[in-house]
């Protein structure tokens, strides 16, 4: 049986609107994540996939507690962590690791990349000087660097050498799980496969659990073993990744599909244009989020917020249509 690590209730996440007059409450909220259910297996890598502002990035700090959820709970191996206390947060967060889009901004110019890399192990006060040094440059020839970086700055690596240290500091405490948020996207093309191998030879290595976000769906199918399509902060369809690309049935995921480049220039591929924009988060539309862009809308879609109901084992779809 499957042993599931991490599993997602009904979580939402609303920021509420300061008002620019003083001491008025505010009225209105971002629902940056409006009611989002899901479940992690062990040992595989879940796709989290969607437009840019469909609240991918809030859901990765929700489920590893760097932000608290209006509502809804994040269970991980059974423990509800917004019902933890500080230390057992700080326990947890030991085997929930992230691993953030821009590498530049996630290490300090002013740290030596031992430093950086030992801080997880200073912080949980785990072994002696010594052995953490010992434990950095173990670290650094795993990702594929080589001991003699520990004394360097970050400013003497290139993007991709950076990512890879990223990298190396998440692996510190031997987690369970790697939040990746977009880890490859501000990598060359070239510098983006390396990191992505590097990803998928560390996880069969350690055993490692992956949440892996992404706007790069030629990425997301080799990466991941099954995703979720989010839109407007929900998720409306969940799948193998050979169900989802080779039998999508939401209509925002078969347009999002459409959208990657053919490899065959001379292949016929219906190309589905979405009409509209993006509604705001603020003041989302009654019923299926998606219908004021949606080319088979019906009457039942502007008023009824459809469920995420199971199709087969594993496949989910939130659309009328089904």
């Amino acid at each position: 049986m499957t042993e599931t690590i991490i599993k997602a209730t009904n979580l939402k996440k609303h920021f509420p609107i300061l008002d620019p007059m003083p001491f008025k409450k505010s009225t209105q909220s971002v629902k940056a994540v409006d009611g989002v259910s899901f479940d992690v297996f062990k040992g595989e890598t879940l796709g989290i996939v969607g437009e840019s502002g469909c609240g991918k990035s809030t859901l990765a700090r929700l489920i590893n507690q760097l932000i608290s959820p209006t509502s809804g709970s994040v269970e991980f191996k059974g423990k509800d962590l917004a019902s933890l206390g500080i230390k057992e947060i700080r326990s947890a967060r030991k085997s929930i690791q992230m691993v953030f889009q821009n590498p530049d901004a996630s290490l300090d110019p002013r740290k030596t990349i031992e430093s950086l890399i030992a801080e997880p192990l200073v912080i949980h006060k785990i072994g002696t000087k010594e052995s953490r040094r010992k434990r950095v440059h173990e670290l650094l020839e795993i990702v594929g660097l080589s001991s003699y970086h520990a004394s360097r700055y970050p400013h003497e690596f290139s993007g991709g050498q950076k990512q890879r240290i990223n990298i190396a500091r998440a692996l510190t405490l031997n987690p369970d799980v790697i939040i990746c948020d977009e880890p490859v996207s501000a990598l060359d093309v070239s510098v983006q496969a390396q990191v992505i191998n590097l990803l998928k030879s560390l996880q069969k290595e350690f055993n490692l659990t992956y949440i892996f976000i992404s706007h790069d769906l030629n990425v997301v199918r080799y990466m991941c073993d099954r995703i979720a399509v989010m839109y407007l902060g929900k998720v409306v369809e969940t799948g193998t990744f050979q169900e989802i690309y080779e039998d999508p049935k939401h209509p925002y995921t078969k347009a999002l599909l459409s959208a990657i480049p053919k490899e065959n220039p001379f292949e016929q591929r219906e190309r589905i244009i979405l009409k509209g924009d993006v509604p705001s988060p603020v003041n989302p539309p009654t019923g299926c989020h998606f219908h004021k862009r949606c080319p088979f809308v019906m009457d039942i879609c502007k008023n009824t917020r459809p469920e995420l109901q199971e199709l087969n084992e594993g496949n989910k779809v939130s659309c009328h249509l089904y």
